[in-house]
């Protein structure tokens, strides 16, 4: 698995960015994630569209889009299924019909492949999240089971922490003091 402080991989994929008949997709590529702009991304994967606990994390990430932005991120949400799959599961799920982030769609599985994050037999991708900084480096990793779903409120704490670029103790939250040496 790419871990801290290697370079995210080059990839090019479609993605869903919405639902309105004719705008439903655009490429996304590597280069999105390196700029001089400070802006992070945090990519989060799931394993499988129409299923049950990846709904309720893609609702809750699409519920704190605005924490994110307000920290200068831009999400990604990423899973195996095809971008058809993704744009039918958008229009079909309530939660996931006002996204603000895209889906993209990793049909090859080449990208998680790379990331090392495929399950062995089924060949679907673990819940794996990347906090990416603008330089394109993975900044953050974190992997649960295909059966727990991801805290939110911990991605955001983290990255509040990695974006300090100060030393945080453990259950650190923005606004308190950091470690001087």
């Amino acid at each position: 698995m790419l871990t801290i402080g290697q370079k995210f991989p080059q990839f090019s994929k479609t993605a869903v960015v919405s639902i309105e008949k004719g705008k439903e997709f655009e490429t996304i590529t590597s280069d999105f994630l390196v700029n001089e702009d400070n802006v992070w991304t945090v990519m989060f994967w799931w394993p499988k569209d129409f299923t049950f606990v990846c709904p309720t994390e893609i609702a809750e990430f699409n519920k704190s889009y605005g924490e994110f932005r307000d920290r200068d991120t831009r999400l990604i949400g990423a899973s195996t299924d095809t971008e058809f799959v993704h744009a039918a599961w958008r229009r079909d799920h309530a939660d996931l019909r006002d996204l603000k982030f895209p889906m993209l769609a990793d049909t090859s599985k080449s990208l998680a492949e790379e990331l090392g994050i495929l399950e062995p037999n089924e060949k679907i991708a673990y819940r794996a999240t990347f906090i990416i900084d603008p330089t394109g480096i993975i900044r953050w990793v974190s992997v649960n089971d295909l059966s727990v779903g991801r805290n939110v409120k911990e991605v955001l704490r983290v990255l509040d922490g990695l974006q300090t670029d100060e030393l945080c103790p453990c259950n650190w939250v923005k606004g308190e003091d950091t470690i001087t040496v």
